[in-house]
């Protein structure tokens, strides 16, 4: 045998082991795949029964080893979802029942997923995204009336959302602009305050120099008032009529009065000298 022969049939024997081995590989994965999804199964079935029994740590611990043994179990999701929007938890059920409608195989679930997704964002007051949920269930199942009715319910939150949210920005922007003006018109009045207090400030040193100036003046000497030695001669010369300005006083008056008594003595005393002194007329008759 030739070579060439030899090696084309030592090459098939390898094919036909790789394909052996392959498809022993593939059965075995197969196998195990069964058996994750049996006992994820088998997990949701306990998780189911805890929640009837109100046994909400166990039903939760049960769904977990559900997911964590399958991922794709779009039950196990679903069901761990509900679980979680039934005990308010709408942040924890987000999670799984959007991943169900992801990874779920029929429209049935899917409409369920997203309806309840729906339901989760409302609880949350995420109304934008609750629309698209349920606009995404209607999209499965168009004949459902409680979708569409939520839907609806849904579309009415987000107008009022957007309207508070309107109001409010116009509020803030308001706000803020009266703020604004506020804080300029304070700027403004401390500038002027600045401003006053500074030109006081000048005007002040400006009258300080000023006086400061004055006091190395020169002050003229001002009159001093004649202080009376004597005050009780004072007071008894008050008590005396003080003559008008033209008038004699009594003490002058009484002066003059014996001063013109003395001068008629004195007039008198000489007329009678000279009678004594001068002879008799004797050619004088007596008639």
């Amino acid at each position: 045998m030739c070579k060439t022969a030899t090696a084309i049939k030592l090459g098939f024997l390898g094919l036909f082991s790789l394909g052996v081995l392959s498809l022993s590989y593939g059965q075995d994965r197969s196998k195990e795949q069964r058996k994750r999804q049996s006992q994820s199964q088998a997990f949701v079935s306990q998780a189911e029964k805890a929640a009837k029994d109100g046994n909400f740590a166990k039903a939760e611990a049960d769904y977990r080893r559900a997911v964590a043994k399958d991922p794709k179990n779009a039950d196990a999701r679903y069901n761990f979802g509900n679980l979680y929007v039934d005990h308010k938890k709408a942040v924890q059920s987000m999670k799984h029942l959007l991943n169900t409608a992801k990874n779920a195989k029929t429209k049935t679930l899917k409409h369920k997923a997203f309806h309840n997704l729906g339901n989760a964002f409302m609880e949350q007051k995420q109304y934008s995204q609750a629309v698209r949920a349920y606009q995404d269930a209607l999209r499965n199942d168009p004949t459902d009336d409680q979708t569409r009715y939520n839907l609806a319910v849904a579309k009415d939150k987000l107008k009022e959302q957007q309207k508070k949210n309107k109001n409010k920005k116009d509020k803030d922007k308001k706000d803020k602009k009266d703020k604004n003006k506020k804080n300029d018109q304070k700027g403004q009045n401390k500038k002027d305050k600045n401003k006053k207090n500074k030109d006081n400030k000048g005007k002040n040193k400006d009258q300080k120099g000023q006086q400061k100036k004055g006091d190395h003046q020169k002050q003229p000497d001002q009159p001093r008032e004649k202080k009376n030695k004597n005050p009780d001669k004072q007071k008894k010369n008050q008590g005396k009529t003080q003559p008008q300005k033209g008038e004699l006083s009594k003490k002058q008056a009484e002066n003059l009065l014996r001063a013109a008594q003395n001068l008629e003595k004195k007039v008198q005393k000489k007329r009678k000298a000279k009678r004594k002194k001068a002879p008799e007329n004797p050619n004088e008759k007596d008639w």
